[in-house]
């Protein structure tokens, strides 16, 4: 089983893998609605479940997944982090995803957890090309992308079936 390194904290946030005592949190930022308004539906408590468990497999499988990111200085949790595989018109890349508590959006925290997973796919993980997936409605998550070098690419089939926006780097 590998265990997965973690993106180096920043100024002010800290990741941690995912664990079951996180589900209250995850059933929370998963099943909120203003989280999820670019996803088919919130998640339910046991789909928060099953994503900690996905997570879970992630880190044993490939060394990373979504980690969770709380506030240095208080501990208190932001959201999750981090960086998926996705299999894009037959195609796998390494994605970086991201989810903020909607008390704590707007703070530039996704953007500065993005940028952690984004030094760590590239310094620690030798991933030569990350992408982030996105709903075309989605602007702050576009701009996010944007704001750590992943700038639109195209447009593309999602393996769920909607039409994604692709953001791309390569270095």
């Amino acid at each position: 089983m590998l265990m997965p390194e973690l993106p180096a904290p920043t100024a002010r946030l800290a990741f941690r893998r995912m664990t079951r005592d996180d589900l209250d949190e995850m059933a929370a930022l998963l099943g909120d609605p203003e989280v999820m308004r670019h996803y088919p539906r919130p998640k339910t408590r046991q789909e928060a479940q099953d994503w900690i468990d996905w997570n879970q497999r992630l880190y044993a499988e490939h060394g990373f997944g979504l980690w969770v990111v709380a506030l240095r200085e208080s501990g208190e949790f932001v959201g999750d982090c981090g960086l998926t595989p996705q299999l894009i018109e037959g195609v796998t890349e390494i994605e970086v995803g991201y989810h903020v508590k909607p008390a704590l959006q707007g703070r530039g925290y996704a953007t500065e957890a993005a940028a952690a997973c984004r030094d760590h796919a590239r310094e620690v993980l030798g991933v030569r090309r990350l992408v982030a997936l996105i709903r075309p409605a989605n602007l702050p998550s576009q701009r996010v992308a944007e704001r750590i070098g992943l700038p639109f690419e195209r447009e593309a089939v999602s393996r769920q079936g909607p039409v994604v926006r692709v953001h791309a780097g390569e270095w």
